[in-house]
């Protein structure tokens, strides 16, 4: 694993973990027995112990104080092995305390709220960046990422190590040339009007607005339980949906994802790629505990697919139960009088496998619904040829409906899904990784009634033409 350099507000973290059983006599406020401490690095500090859990070699470029908080978490950081590179900190080291009990948080007090002042880049600061195989910078708004040298030492590597700029409303604005920005919901929403509520539609136009203003090669809105949304130099958006997982704490979620992504990039992945890297890091990290969890209680299991297996039931809908007793145009009504999102996507699914049953799954979190928009036994012929397909129509629909993730099924018999979807008018329309948006003749029919195309990773390796070209080989 090559080296990673993060470069940010370091915060020292405490938690206060009691039990609760009764409420305080003269307010309405519970009481919190027995409360036992445990401090932990914080803000960008947590981004490099994460990184380090990695078993990568990890540098921290930071400012901390010369205070009892400042030589806690110094000392920290050198237990879980990251170099500390301190520039200084005139002024206190920030701190956080979270009061919690039965794993949730009452109360969060605050210490060292206001900037202080940054000391400059160091020979030791620059000659770290000069060797990193990449470069997070978590901005806390403390100061640190708005420091002339600092910035400028960043983008002087800009141009051959990819650098992750994990933002923050009170920081400071990415540099040109980022490889990637991470931005959360609230994040984007506040730092551009572009697109109204929180649809996909609107987080797409933000991420592209984004992109545009940052001079950036990609932009990742991460958007918690509902994972994140990758737009790229390109303007494709790509949905990673996260996987589900039970209960969890979402405190430093946004810390394992950067971290992650960074990581990734490290080692030579796509923007793309590290992205759906990222979300699974991320999903893995809240369903053990979050930060203050997550290095005493195991992770929970992720399969080759992507998706964390927790033994709990998969999620429910308004259509769950009945869905396939209906037609599509009845599910989606049923999905949207309740205020839902409808998602369709379609595809000629002969030969059902991991890969399509995957994109069908992830495709379906996107939603309160999944219709699948499945091409006739004639219009196969036409796509694929005379001997396909291999399996008949009513096969292929019964097959597809057994699926929980899928809501309904519509056959359709022209060459392309658009009159099916103009009839339709769903949501989200949803393809496989190998399309581009830009390729998609249905994008431009999606978009005039406000519909979002959006693209999915695919399972590598899973196709039913590596199932075929395996089976004759084993016949032969």
């Amino acid at each position: 694993m090559k080296p990673l350099v993060v470069v940010g507000d370091a915060l020292l973290d405490r938690d206060l973990d009691g039990t609760v059983e009764r409420l305080c006599p003269d307010a309405p406020v519970p009481v919190v027995d027995d409360p036992h401490g445990r401090a932990r690095p914080g803000g960008a500090a947590l981004a490099a112990l994460l990184a380090a859990a990695d078993d990568r070699a990890v540098t921290l470029v930071t400012a901390i104080g010369d205070d009892a908080a400042g030589n806690e978490l110094r000392a920290l950081l050198a237990e879980a092995c990251v170099t500390v590179v301190d520039l200084g900190l005139a002024g206190r080291t920030p701190e956080k305390v979270r009061v919690r009990a039965s794993g949730r948080s009452l109360l969060r007090l605050d210490y060292g709220g206001g900037p202080g002042a940054v000391g400059t880049m160091t020979p030791a600061a620059t000659a770290a960046l000069s060797r990193a195989g990449a470069v997070l910078v978590s901005d806390y708004g403390r100061g640190i990422t708005a420091e002339a040298t600092v910035r400028a030492a960043v983008a002087a590597v800009a141009g051959r190590t990819p650098v992750v700029w994990d933002p923050h409303p009170r920081g400071a604005v990415p540099i040109p040339g980022v490889r990637l920005a991470t931005p959360n919901a609230a994040e984007a929403a506040g730092l551009t009007p572009a697109g109204a509520g929180d649809g996909l539609a609107a987080v797409t136009a933000r991420a592209r607005a984004l992109l545009e203003r940052w001079a950036a090669g990609g932009v990742a809105i991460t958007l918690g339980a509902r994972g994140a949304l990758f737009v790229g130099a390109d303007g494709t958006p790509l949905a990673v949906p996260a996987p589900a997982v039970d209960g969890g704490d979402p405190c430093g979620a946004g810390d394992r994802f950067a971290s992650a992504a960074a990581g990734s990039l490290a080692d030579g992945a796509f923007a793309s790629e590290a992205v759906v890297d990222a979300v699974d890091a991320a999903a893995a990290f809240v369903g053990a505990g979050g930060a203050a969890g997550a290095w005493s209680a195991p992770a929970p299991a992720v399969t080759g697919g992507g998706v964390v297996t927790t033994g709990g039931a998969a999620p429910t809908s308004p259509t769950e139960g009945t869905p396939h007793s209906g037609d599509a145009a009845a599910v989606m009504a049923r999905v949207r009088a309740t205020g839902g999102t409808a998602v369709a996507t379609g595809g000629c699914f002969d030969l059902l496998h991991a890969g399509h049953v995957q994109m069908l799954e992830t495709a379906r979190a996107l939603g309160d619904c999944l219709v699948v928009c499945l091409n006739s036994d004639a219009s196969v012929r036409r796509l694929k040829g005379p001997d396909r397909p291999l399996v008949p129509q009513a096969d292929r629909v019964a097959v597809l409906s057994s699926l929980r993730c899928v809501d309904a099924v519509v056959v359709f018999d022209e060459d392309t899904p658009e009159a099916v979807l103009d009839r339709l008018r769903p949501d989200v329309w949803v393809k496989g990784a190998d399309y581009a948006v830009a390729d998609l003749p249905e994008a431009a029919l999606l978009s005039s009634w406000g519909g979002q195309a959006v693209v999915l990773p695919y399972l590598a390796g899973r196709s039913t033409t590596a199932l075929l070209e395996e089976a004759a080989r084993r016949g032969n």
